[in-house]
C-alpha cells in the first residue's frame, strides 16, 4: 500500500513537471518588424503568409479585408475566442498576438495576425514553441480561423 502510495506521488510529479516543461518559453522577438512578422524556422510546426510561396510546408495565402481595421479585427477577435483554450496577449491597433494551448500535453502556440492598412491584407504567423512536428494543427488552425471570413 505504502509502495503504491509513493509511485501514484512520483507519476503526479513526473506528469506536473511535463505539462509544466511544455508551455515553453514565451519569445520575445514577436511583433510586427519592418511591416513583416517573424519569420518560421526551419522546423514544420509554423505557418506564416511571409514565408516563401513555394515554401508549400509554411506558406499560406495572406487574406484581403475591406472593413474598417477596428471592425475586421472585432470579428477576427470573436472568432479567436470561440477556440478552447486561447489567451489574447497583446491587442494593438493593427496587431493581435493569442496563445493557444492544447488540452492534453499543454503545448502552447504563439499565433500573431497583422492587418497591413497599406495593402488591405490580413498576414499571419502560427508556430509551436516546443518540438519539431504539430501534426498540421498550426495549419489547421489558421484554416479554421480564416475559412469564409468575411472582413
Amino acid at each position: 500500500m505504502k509502495q503504491l502510495k509513493i509511485i501514484t506521488t512520483m507519476i503526479g510529479m513526473i506528469s506536473l513537471l511535463i505539462v509544466i516543461n511544455c508551455t515553453g518559453t514565451k519569445p520575445d522577438n514577436l511583433g510586427i518588424r519592418s511591416g513583416k512578422l517573424l519569420e518560421c524556422p526551419k522546423t514544420p510546426n509554423c505557418i506564416s503568409s511571409f514565408s516563401d510561396p513555394t515554401d508549400k510546408e509554411h506558406y499560406r495565402n495572406s487574406v484581403p479585408y475591406q472593413k474598417p481595421t477596428v471592425e475586421a479585427i472585432s470579428i477576427l477577435k470573436e472568432r479567436i475566442l470561440n477556440h478552447p483554450r486561447t489567451k489574447i496577449i497583446k491587442e494593438e491597433n493593427n496587431y493581435l498576438y493569442i496563445e493557444f494551448t492544447t488540452l492534453i500535453m499543454r503545448y502552447v502556440d504563439d499565433v500573431e495576425f497583422y492587418f497591413d492598412e497599406k495593402t488591405k491584407q490580413l498576414h499571419f504567423r502560427s508556430a509551436s514553441r516546443l518540438g519539431k512536428s504539430d501534426l498540421g494543427l498550426n495549419r489547421k488552425r489558421i484554416e479554421s480561423l480564416l475559412k469564409d471570413i468575411q472582413i
